[in-house]
């Protein structure tokens, strides 16, 4: 079972940074794949970054290619999103997600929440103009 825990979230202007990071307690960090969701209010949750963790591979969509950078420390067992040049738009509850994996399994499959078992508890963004 892999327990993830998010922090980093809160209220910024347009145009600033922020980063967040979530925490995993697993010994499999090393072979998972990993994702950065978000999920506006009254909308779909919606991929912004990926990772395999085991060759650090990452992939984005173009709404945050870019702007946000995803990472891994895989000493820490933490991932992280580094998120530059918010906008209002990008406002939303934010939720790491790992699902266990061996490889690299591509942008759709990495883009699909439905193939992600272990989900933290979102923290906020915010941000305003």
């Amino acid at each position: 079972q892999v327990q993830l825990a998010e922090s980093g979230g809160g209220s910024v202007q347009a145009g600033e940074s922020l980063k967040l990071s979530c925490r995993a307690s697993t010994d499999s960090f090393r072979a998972l794949c990993m994702t950065w969701f978000r999920q506006p209010p009254g909308n779909q949750r919606e991929a912004v970054a990926t990772i395999y963790t085991g060759d650090y591979h990452t992939d984005y969509p173009p709404s945050v290619e870019g702007r946000f950078i995803i990472s891994a420390n895989n000493d820490e067992n933490t991932l992280y999103l580094q998120m530059n040049g918010l906008s209002p738009e990008d406002t939303a509850t934010y939720y790491c997600a790992a699902a266990d994996c061996r490889s690299w399994l591509g942008r759709q499959w990495a883009f699909r929440a439905t193939n992600f078992q272990h989900w933290g508890q979102g923290t906020q963004v915010t941000v305003s103009s």
